[in-house]
């Protein structure tokens, strides 16, 4: 097998270099996503405040694996329960997490679960509600090494 010449070098080496100049960046979601997100899963109803916890750390030192916990006050009954849950992160690359369902068998209305966070962030849960209810809840995260790309 036969090495490269001095011209092939450079040329190689050129188009590496070229290349990483026009490699493409991440675009992050903007909070407009998220509550885009938001308005798609309520269908336009906006969420009042309260019965969604979401359980994260304040700061998270790797983005690649944040815990995440998402509890909803329900009684969980036939008639009055939580249906599903949505999780949007307003600057990950997409806004939408996760959607949990739930019903009526669950018996209480929380999950958890790990996300990836490319920085520091709002994470917003909505609950729907079997009474057609939406409920919000919100928790800012510190990330100090990115999960996404940052």
């Amino acid at each position: 097998m036969q090495g490269l010449t001095r011209r092939q070098a450079l040329t190689l080496g050129a188009a590496i270099a070229g290349s990483a100049l026009i490699a493409p960046t991440i675009a992050f979601a903007k909070p407009d996503d998220a509550m885009a997100e938001i308005m798609k899963f309520t269908g336009g109803a906006t969420p009042s405040e309260g019965r969604v916890s979401l359980t994260l750390p304040e700061i998270a030192e790797n983005g690649n694996t944040v815990p995440i916990g998402v509890t909803v006050e329900s009684p969980m009954t036939a008639d009055n329960y939580v249906k599903r849950v949505l999780i949007v992160a307003d600057g990950n690359p997409r806004a939408g997490v996760a959607v949990i369902n739930f019903s009526k068998y669950s018996g209480v209305a929380e999950a958890s679960t790990r996300m990836r966070m490319a920085k520091t962030q709002n994470v917003i849960a909505v609950a729907e509600m079997s009474d057609g209810s939406f409920h919000v809840g919100k928790r800012q995260v510190k990330v100090t090494i990115g999960g996404c790309g940052g």
